[in-house]
């Protein structure tokens, strides 16, 4: 019997590379307003982006605020008065552009959707997300994809999971892994969620929380030394 039937896949910095995305997307819009990129004003946007989502995530802000705000905020820094909103629907066509992948992403993709059950479950807006799924190549093998703006709820919160569980037919939480690089959205979603997790921890950051993933990999490619084990393991 296999110990997992059931993979459940985060997308940013776990399949496709967000920092590379992100780039290209900021990039273009500060040319489209005619300010020049500097690695200071990246930085910025950066720590102001991610105080954002994370206040997202906790349940304080809504993600039309995140995303509607964040290029108000930012552009105030420089003496800009910029309708948020409408530099948002620039940097989401610009973000959409964004389908590069990690390294051996499709590949362990590929070979992992003949022997499980593979849904995507991902924080972000859904067009963004299927269209850079789409242009990447992973799209196909991937039963369903589960983003937060049509569930209602966002990861780690356990409404997101249960909201996903109850559009995957016969789901089994203990044959479940979650897969992502995010201990406060993945494996925390997971342990809300009552499944097992895999942490992708690329860079060996310390786990400075209370979280113990079930399993912490630093490729992707282990992934799959991993699954097989675990099934020779429960043969």
């Amino acid at each position: 019997m296999k110990k997992y039937q059931t993979l459940l896949f985060d997308v940013d910095d776990t399949l496709l590379d967000f920092a590379a995305a992100e780039d290209h997307a900021f990039r273009l819009l500060l040319q489209e307003q005619d300010v020049s990129y500097s690695e200071e004003w990246k930085k910025q946007y950066q720590q102001l982006n991610q105080g954002l989502w994370k206040a997202f995530e906790e349940g304080k802000i809504t993600r039309d605020e995140v995303v509607n705000t964040r290029f108000t905020l930012f552009f105030e820094k420089m003496g800009k008065k910029v309708d948020g909103a409408l530099l948002e629907q620039s940097y989401r066509e610009y973000l959409g552009e964004g389908n590069q992948l990690l390294d051996g992403a499709l590949d362990l993709i590929r070979e992992v959707s003949s022997h499980f059950d593979l849904y995507i479950v991902t924080n972000g807006m859904s067009a963004t997300q299927e269209k850079r799924l789409k242009s990447s190549g992973l799209y196909p093998f991937f039963k369903a994809v589960f983003v937060s703006e049509d569930t209602g709820y966002q990861k780690p919160m356990k409404e997101f999971f249960d909201y996903c569980f109850a559009r995957i037919p016969q789901i089994n939480k203990e044959t479940t892994l979650i897969i992502g690089d995010s201990l406060s959205a993945d494996i925390q979603g997971g342990f809300n969620a009552g499944i097992d997790t895999c942490w992708i921890n690329p860079f060996k950051q310390a786990n400075k929380t209370n979280l113990q993933p079930t399993y912490e990999i630093t490729k992707l490619i282990e992934l799959l030394v991993l699954l097989e084990q675990e099934n020779q393991s429960n043969d």
